[in-house]
């Protein structure tokens, strides 16, 4: 197909409903939608690329289907399992997806201040993470959080499985160097608040950002798959799209 034409999954959804407005937006035709209960087949042969905000349980199923039909994807879902990311990555050899936990400009200016900001503190700087989410977000920590941590471990040299501490209970001991923390908090309707806080004896850096409309997501997402169009097969992250990487 020369013209994009997108699948959304989800599309009765907040989010669904926000990237067919995005859509719409920037000028980008709609060619499906699809929410639970309806054929996945018959819809994407419809459309170009998809992108997908639903649930990680949906990926198998969309990854094979986009690979049997040839379609490229923009993936915004988080909570993914190590084996659910590693067929993406596979599927990646043969499409060109992006795959990002947060299509926010603003946050991929976070990721790459904090990138920054981790190699000019130094290591006498201890390392925080908090977000906030709404009360029905399922996954904890939310995608962005773990991503900031990697960020922080990758300057670090440390480890996201080993180094991180998810919240603090008990007799935990004296903060160690090596220790990132990331804490969760639930609650009313808060489209998603990231801070990353830089700690040392008599001075604290804090990177904040906070999401006041899921529209900020779903422009991003529509954006990439713009950006995806001409794009060889690989696995892409926002990074990429804005040229940041």
């Amino acid at each position: 197909m020369s013209d994009l034409q997108l699948l959304v999954t989800g599309c009765k959804g907040r989010m669904g409903q926000a990237v067919i407005n995005a859509a719409a937006a920037q000028g980008v035709a709609v060619g499906a939608g699809i929410d639970v209960g309806d054929a996945l087949p018959e819809a994407l042969a419809k459309c170009s690329c998809v992108i997908d905000f639903t649930s990680h349980h949906f990926s198998d199923e969309l990854v094979a289907e986009c690979l049997r039909q040839g379609r490229s994807m923009v993936i915004g879902t988080t909570g993914h399992t190590a084996e659910e990311l590693a067929r993406i990555r596979a599927a990646a050899e043969k499409l060109p997806i992006v795959l990002a936990s947060n299509f926010s400009v603003g946050v991929n200016t976070l990721f790459w201040l904090t990138r920054k900001a981790a190699e000019l503190l130094g290591p006498d700087f201890d390392l925080e993470v908090v977000e906030m989410h709404h009360r029905m977000k399922k996954d904890a920590p939310s995608g962005t959080a773990r991503t900031l941590v990697e960020i922080l471990a990758a300057a670090r040299g440390l480890e996201y499985e080993k180094d991180c501490r998810h919240g603090r209970h008990g007799d935990v001991g004296a903060r160690t160097p090596a220790e990132i923390g990331v804490h969760a908090l639930r609650g009313g309707d808060v489209v998603g608040d990231h801070t990353v806080i830089f700690a040392n004896v008599g001075e604290r850096v804090e990177l904040t950002h906070k999401a006041s409309s899921r529209d900020t997501f779903a422009g991003g997402a529509v954006r990439a798959a713009r950006w995806l169009a001409d794009k060889p097969a690989g696995l892409y992250d926002m990074q990429d799209v804005l040229g940041l990487a």
